[in-house]
């Protein structure tokens, strides 16, 4: 994912909705995949069921926290590993999605002063 230079031109509107689109596909990706690796690990590590795997996965991704009471060490190794791990997907996710809107922001800044400095020139 290629941002434009600060020379260059604005993005359309059709291209800017269009590497939203792009970065909005990653991060589904990125949180689907972290909620796969979650539900397996709950299932297969700490023996939960399908259902509370996912439940407890999908809480620990949106940042409140697990619901089961864990029992084995394996499970709570998992957990406290794959929560710290929940944080940083929760943290990388938003950096993406608002990543370009934060650029198009900035760029339209730089193209303002510029046009701005070349007047008084």
């Amino acid at each position: 994912m290629i941002y434009e230079r600060r020379n260059e031109p604005l993005l359309s509107s059709a291209k800017f909705l269009e590497r939203m689109l792009q970065h909005g596909l990653l991060a589904i990706a990125i949180v689907a995949g972290s909620l796969l690796m979650g539900v397996f690990g709950y299932r297969f590590i700490e023996g939960l069921s399908w259902i509370d795997s996912l439940l407890n996965s999908a809480m620990l991704l949106g940042g409140m926290g697990p619901t089961s009471e864990l029992h084995s060490t394996a499970g709570k190794l998992f957990a406290s590993f794959y929560a710290l791990y929940a944080g940083l997907v929760f943290l990388t996710v938003a950096g993406l999605l608002f990543a370009p809107v934060f650029h198009r922001i900035i760029h339209r800044f730089h193209l303002e002063s510029d046009s701005d400095n070349s007047a008084k020139s």
